[in-house]
């Protein structure tokens, strides 16, 4: 059944159109974030305006990027190389249309990628960006291994996921959304945590608001996961 959730967002466009046209729009992202989890994401919208702050030359993965979602933090003009992934190949298509809309197409590259099992070299980037993405996959820990190992000593990994044990309505609408095969294997809250810190990363930040938690951790300079 795990297997079939990635398949579903590999392929299912109504549902990635659904997502998409979501968190597009902030009032109904925060509301609907509010509603159904709890949780306040304004936090998220202001750590994707930190990618304005990223030095000429950056390498970024941001994955899954959706349509774009976080192409709002990028500068027109600004020098760095920036990979938008994910496994669909319909989302890829709406996130090179954001990225006209804005005017930050030339610093991207849009690229057809599973996280847990990047076809990206080892130490390739600066900063990996993965929001709202590893509560839909069926081995969400192996996503941050991934992300680990294709990140340069040094670098950045931030991001947001949906956790269980936030609460019991919480946790049932993480079932029911299981069930229709839109989530994963959820993360429990603590596992990424756990999971960041077994990859060498220390973690800078790890916050929670309802049943979602933000994260940033770095990879120590001269470091790096087999």
């Amino acid at each position: 059944m795990m297997t079939d959730v990635t398949e579903k967002w590999r392929s299912a466009r109504l549902m990635a159109a659904m997502y998409d046209a979501g968190v597009k729009h902030d009032s109904v992202a925060t509301v609907g974030a509010w509603a159904m989890w709890g949780a306040d994401m304004r936090r998220m919208f202001a750590d994707v305006e930190r990618l304005a702050d990223a030095p000429a030359g950056t390498a970024v993965l941001d994955i899954p990027c959706g349509g774009g979602f976080a192409f709002r933090g990028l500068r027109p003009g600004q020098a760095v190389h920036y990979v938008a992934a994910d496994i669909s190949a319909y989302m890829l298509g709406q996130a090179r249309q954001e990225a006209d809309r804005r005017g930050v197409q030339d610093a991207i590259e849009f690229v057809e990628a599973d996280v847990t099992a990047l076809q990206f070299d080892d130490a390739s980037f600066d900063l990996c960006l993965t929001y709202n993405g590893l509560h839909c996959l069926p081995d969400p820990r192996a996503a941050l291994g991934e992300l680990t190992r294709v990140l340069k000593p040094g670098g950045t990994l931030r991001g947001t996921s949906c956790v269980t044990g936030r609460g019991p309505r919480k946790d049932v609408l993480i079932a029911v959304a299981r069930r229709a095969g839109v989530f994963g294997n959820t993360p429990h809250t603590g596992d990424i945590e756990t999971w960041l810190r077994e990859f060498g990363l220390d973690v800078v930040t790890l916050e929670r608001s309802g049943a979602i938690e933000f994260f940033e951790a770095r990879l120590p300079r001269g470091e790096q996961t087999d």
